[in-house]
């Protein structure tokens, strides 16, 4: 059954981790992807290892599934012409060059739309198309930095410190999709397009929720807090007898059951009962609860804990979490076919549909893999195409 965005075409002229995983997802629901790179180089995520596969950079693999890859010279009058043609056939542009590229090349909305009304474009950048840093590059470190993110992660005596992955890129990443869905949706009802404006450093302070709203209700800046919460007590690592583990009680009632499971009847004392009360006397209630903790195993709290109904887990690392038997039975690593890569191995898609069933039906394209199949669509003859190459068109 096709995809819930089948019939969907999606021009994506973005590289490195925003942009690409953005068009993923989109392509995991269905929509046709043509991914567009650079004549010379490539998306720089090409080169970015090790780890490689084959020629292919474990992180390039990460974020370009269901696209079909094509180069072109976006500087050359064809060039221009080809893109201007593939645009005109589609319902999204999505680019995440620097401020300004896209009108430089003649791409910019008001011209784009002059050859497709409905065009959907999706710009990506690191501080939007506003604003005194609109002309700034956007790294997802940078915009980590800046957005506060890094003054609240890390323990609270060490350094600010940035998140293992790059969380702003993705989160970029994510909410583009939703704008983009949200743009179509507003054209099937109007007829037409719109200039979706992303930016990092938007996404990022969007995505510090309660932390930034804490401190708009309060004025108190936050503060660094290692592994626990701002908000809700316990909730943070302990140690266990054999490694880390984390126990986060989200509420009163889950509060008394980890209190008669330890079995220390001080836990239940009425300065406890409350969660604002267990806040303002937090460090106490955390010593009595470390010393209990640390007499069993990770694995002897996690069945303990499971039976009570008490959020918990220990700290996996990578495998064992994409190893474990609910990653397993989610799908949510998939083995793709591909032409060069005996055995790829990718992390499957969290969008789970009753009716339309994400697939995978396109592994990440080799440069300039669908280059000639995608020309030979727009109608241009064999013979073309080969003259493109000699001109470094393609």
């Amino acid at each position: 059954m096709p995809g819930p965005l089948h019939g969907i075409k999606i021009v994506d002229l973005s590289r490195v981790l925003a942009g690409p995983y953005c068009t993923m997802i989109l392509g995991d629901m269905g929509a046709e992807v043509i991914k567009i790179e650079n004549v010379d180089t490539g998306d720089e995520t090409r080169g970015w290892g090790p780890p490689f596969m084959d020629g292919e950079s474990a992180y390039y693999l990460c974020a370009n599934r269901n696209k079909q890859g094509m180069t072109l010279n976006l500087k050359s009058e064809k060039g221009l012409e080809i893109v201007k043609k593939l645009i005109s056939e589609a319902d999204v542009v999505v680019q995440n060059f620097k401020s300004g590229t896209m009108e430089r090349l003649g791409l910019g909305y008001e011209e784009i739309k002059k050859i497709n009304e409905g065009i959907i474009l999706a710009s990506i950048s690191g501080f939007g198309n506003t604003g005194p840093y609109s002309h700034l590059p956007g790294y997802d470190y940078i915009v980590q930095a800046m957005s506060g993110l890094m003054s609240i992660t890390g323990e609270r005596e060490g350094q600010p410190t940035k998140v293992g992955v790059a969380i702003s890129d993705v989160l970029t990443g994510l909410y583009t999709c939703i704008g983009i869905l949200g743009a179509i949706q507003n054209r099937n009802r109007t007829g037409e397009g719109q200039v979706v404006d992303i930016s990092l450093f938007d996404s990022q302070l969007a995505s510090l929720v309660n932390v930034a709203s804490n401190y708009l209700c309060s004025g108190q800046i936050p503060e660094r807090l290692g592994n626990a919460h701002p908000n809700i007590v316990p909730y943070q690592l302990f140690p266990a007898s054999d490694g880390d583990f984390i126990i986060a009680v989200g509420n009163d009632r889950q509060y008394r059951k980890l209190a008669i499971l330890l079995g220390d009847e001080t836990l239940l004392a009425e300065k406890y009962e409350k969660n604002s009360d267990r806040l303002l006397h937090k460090n106490e209630l955390i010593n009595r609860i470390s010393l209990t903790i640390g007499t069993k195993s990770r694995a002897e709290w996690k069945q303990l804990l499971d039976e009570a109904g008490i959020p918990n887990s220990p700290i996996y690392n990578v495998k064992e979490a994409l190893e474990s038997d609910q990653a397993i039975s989610r799908e949510m690593v998939v083995n793709v076919k591909h032409p060069i890569i005996p055995d790829l191995k990718l992390v499957g898609s969290p969008l789970k549909f009753s009716k339309t069933p994400v697939t995978i039906d396109r592994h990440p394209p080799i440069y300039g893999e669908h280059t000639e199949e995608v020309l030979m669509k727009l109608g241009y003859s064999k013979a073309e195409i080969e003259e493109m190459k000699q001109n470094q068109i393609i």
